[in-house]
């Protein structure tokens, strides 16, 4: 884990060295001198509501296995971010599935199966959106064929987790030859894992639910375009919406990249890259990227540490967590 955590740190430094290089740092503060700041309270209303809609979004997800009120899910979610932005690589993506777990008693294993339903629906929102831009924007052929190749690693997720749903007890017998390579001890924990894991799939048989659950992450990455969109005019960016839209494509394909705690380096580097395929000078297109960054990780911690003392977890607590569920199981 140490590795992965020093890995991802020396990733977002060299990503910083990108971002920075070749800027002038007094035109960064000329531009956040000049930078109008009335717009900047309904940026971070969105953001906050981009928070309220996806607790509510998990709800739905979480609820064939149990239905769970929701000042819980956003208190969870909350701290659940705050954990993916201040741990790197990624690591904090447990902390959300940890707390439901000592929370509401779902299996861990459960809780990060909706979590993995939760992204597929990401993707898959974030690249029709995309795609649909594409034919109102000319863009490089380099991030159409980087979209084209995340669409299909999501599909292919997806083909195999309706594969696990539908096909359920033909998937466990197939998978259960590689399983008994591990020693015993590894292969009964593996298997009540990837069993635990397939019931927080449980919401996508139900048709109406996964029509729902698509408009809300629509909603939800519409939300986040918007508030891109609205920065645009504090920094007197004549950009149209849908260069909104392809910046937070390039954020999410940049960001996906485990690296630095609150994805620094990355988040600016790709901001800057994105802004840069619409004409915006590097220095002012950092300029904007430092802002959209404080506020969109400020309002996560802010958050995050508003709930934290009724959500304590470590690294330690969540690693406990799945061998009392292996066990358990």
């Amino acid at each position: 884990m140490l590795k992965k955590l020093f890995f991802g740190i020396a990733i977002g430094f060299f990503f910083v060295y990108l971002a920075f290089k070749g800027v002038d740092l007094r035109g960064i503060a000329d531009g956040l001198k000049n930078a109008n700041l009335s717009f900047i309270p309904a940026v971070v209303a969105l953001l906050v509501l981009i928070q309220i809609l996806r607790s509510y979004r998990w709800g739905i997800i979480l609820n064939p296995i149990r239905t769970i009120d929701q000042f819980s899910l956003f208190s969870v979610t909350s701290v659940g971010f705050l954990a993916v932005v201040a741990i790197p690589a990624r690591i904090g993506e447990l902390a959300r599935p940890y707390l439901i777990s000592t929370k509401t008693g779902v299996s861990m294993s459960s809780a990060v199966g909706t979590v993995l339903v939760e992204r597929v629906f990401d993707g898959l929102s974030v690249l029709t959106m995309f795609f649909v831009m594409v034919v109102f924007t000319p863009l490089p052929p380099w991030l159409i064929r980087g979209s084209l190749l995340f669409l299909f690693i999501i599909l292919v997720f997806l083909g195999f987790i309706i594969l696990l749903i539908f096909r359920r007890e033909a998937s466990l017998n197939f998978l259960a030859p590689l399983l008994r390579r591990f020693p015993e001890r590894w292969h009964l924990r593996l298997t009540d894992l990837i069993d635990n894991l397939i019931d927080g799939f449980k919401i996508i048989p139900h048709r109406k639910s996964m029509c729902y659950l698509a408009c809300l992450s629509i909603a939800i990455w519409v939300t986040d375009a918007m508030a891109m969109y609205i920065l645009f005019f504090a920094f007197g960016f004549e950009l149209p919406l849908s260069a909104a839209f392809v910046l937070m494509v390039i954020i999410i394909l940049g960001i996906a990249i485990p690296t630095a705690p609150g994805f620094i380096g990355n988040w600016h580097f790709f901001c800057v890259l994105g802004l840069g395929l619409f004409g915006i000078h590097k220095t002012d297109a950092l300029t904007y990227a430092i802002v959209l960054h404080f506020l969109s990780i400020g309002v996560v911690v802010i958050l995050g540490l508003a709930f934290l003392p009724f959500n304590r977890f470590s690294l330690s607590d969540i690693k406990r967590r799945l061998s009392i569920n292996h066990d358990a199981s």
